[in-house]
C-alpha cells in the first residue's frame, strides 16, 4: 500500500486541529498525524480541551512502537515546556521519531523552543508545510499571542439597506432562524461575547451559546462582557442570570479612554490576561464604531436579510469616517447563503502608512 505524502498528512492535521475550536482556549488548536518509516498513517490526534493531552501525545499513543523511525506532521511547533502536561518535544524524542514536520512556529515564548530541542536530539525538523492553512485555522490564538490582546470578530445582523431595527425599535427577528443558529455556533467558537450597555438596556440579550430549537445551553459558554462605563446594567438583566460568567466592565475598573468611556485597548488587554484569545463583538452600533475607529476589529461577519426598512437604527454608527477617502476598505473572504439570508465574512484591509 502506497504511503501518504507529508503534504497530505499536513492537510489532514489541519482538519483534525479544527475539531478543537472553541474548547482549547487559552491553548491553541493543534492537529498531528504520525507516519511510520514507510509513510503509512499510524496515529492521529488533536488537542481537544485545555489541560488535556496534546495532539502529539494522542497520536503517539495510537502509534505505539510504530512511531519509531517515523515522521510526526504537526500544525504547530511542539511545545517545549511543562505546564499541565509535559513537553511534546521530549515525548517525540523518546518515541524515536526521526522527523518532525511543522506548519507554524509557536509564538508563545513560554512554550516555544520545541524545534531546537528536536534538532539537538538529532531529529530532522522541517517547517512551513501548508503554513497558510494551519495559520488560518489557528488565527485567533496566533494573533492574540503575537500582539498581546484578543482577536476581535464584529458580528452584526441587518437588512439589505443596513438597518438593525425598525423605526419603532423592533428588531426580532431581522434574520432567519438559520442565520441565528449560525450565530450561536459562532459564539461557541470564541472565549468572550462583548456588548455595550446600550444593547443590554434596549434588547436585554442573554449573550449565551444555545440550541435555538430546544433552548438548551452549550456545555461551554463564553464569558459575557458588558462595556458599561457608568455601571448602568440592571440587576435583573438577563446577562446576570447565572447561565454563564459575566463581567460588567466599567471605567472605574478598566480605566477611561480619551472619550471618557471604557478604554477599549485596556479592556482587550485585561481580557487577554484572563486567558481570552477570541472575542465576538455583538453590539451595539456605537461600540462597534468605536472598535472600528480604533482599528481593533480583525474580522467582520455580517448576516444580511433580504428585507428593506428604509428607516430605523443602522448596524454601525460613527466609525471615525468623515469622507470617502477615510472609508474602511474590506476584503470579502466568504459569502454563504443561510436560508434566505447571506452571511458575509470580510477582513479590514490594512492602511498604508
Amino acid at each position: 500500500m502506497a504511503g501518504v505524502s507529508v503534504d497530505e498528512a499536513m492537510r489532514r492535521a489541519v482538519e483534525l486541529a479544527a475539531r478543537g475550536l472553541g474548547t482549547t482556549s487559552p491553548n491553541p488548536v493543534v492537529g498531528c498525524v504520525l507516519l511510520d518509516a514507510g509513510g503509512q498513517v499510524v496515529g492521529e490526534g488533536f488537542h481537544a480541551y485545555a489541560g488535556g493531552p496534546h495532539a502529539e501525545i494522542v497520536a503517539l499513543a495510537q502509534a505505539g512502537e510504530r512511531a519509531r523511525g517515523g515522521t510526526a506532521v504537526v500544525t504547530l511547533e511542539p511545545c517545549d515546556h511543562t505546564g499541565r502536561t509535559g513537553p511534546c518535544s521530549t515525548a517525540l524524542v523518546q518515541a524515536g521519531v526521526a522527523r518532525v514536520v511543522i506548519a507554524v512556529p509557536d509564538p508563545n515564548p513560554v512554550a516555544s523552543g520545541g524545534a531546537a530541542t528536536l534538532r539537538a536530539a538529532g531529529v530532522q525538523v522541517d517547517t512551513g508545510i501548508r503554513a497558510y492553512e494551519a495559520e488560518a485555522g489557528n488565527i485567533a490564538w496566533l494573533t492574540s499571542m503575537r500582539r498581546g490582546w484578543p482577536y476581535v470578530i464584529w458580528k452584526f445582523a441587518a437588512t439589505l439597506d443596513g438597518r438593525s431595527a425598525a423605526a419603532d425599535g423592533t428588531s426580532m427577528w431581522i434574520t432567519s432562524e438559520a442565520a441565528r443558529m449560525d450565530v450561536h455556533a459562532l459564539r461557541g467558537t470564541v472565549d468572550a461575547v462583548v456588548a455595550g450597555v446600550g444593547t443590554v438596556l434596549a434588547d436585554d440579550p442573554r449573550l449565551t451559546a444555545r440550541n435555538l430549537r430546544d433552548g438548551t445551553l452549550a456545555i461551554r459558554q463564553p464569558l459575557r462582557v458588558v462595556v458599561d462605563s457608568e455601571g448602568r446594567t440592571p440587576a435583573d438583566a438577563r446577562v446576570r442570570d447565572g447561565a454563564a460568567r459575566t463581567w460588567i466592565a466599567t471605567v472605574a475598573e478598566v480605566g477611561a479612554g480619551p472619550d471618557g468611556r471604557v478604554d477599549l485597548h485596556a479592556l482587550l488587554a485585561a481580557l487577554h490576561r484572563r486567558g481570552i484569545r477570541a472575542v465576538l463583538l455583538e453590539g451595539g452600533p456605537k461600540l462597534a464604531g468605536a472598535f472600528l475607529a480604533a482599528g481593533l476589529v480583525d474580522k467582520i461577519v455580517g448576516y444580511v436579510a433580504p428585507r428593506l426598512l428604509g428607516a430605523g437604527p443602522t448596524a454601525l454608527v460613527d466609525a471615525g469616517v468623515t469622507t470617502i477617502a477615510e472609508a474602511i476598505d474590506l476584503e470579502f473572504v466568504d459569502v454563504t447563503q443561510l436560508g434566505p439570508d447571506l452571511r458575509i465574512t470580510a477582513l479590514p484591509r490594512k492602511r498604508e502608512g
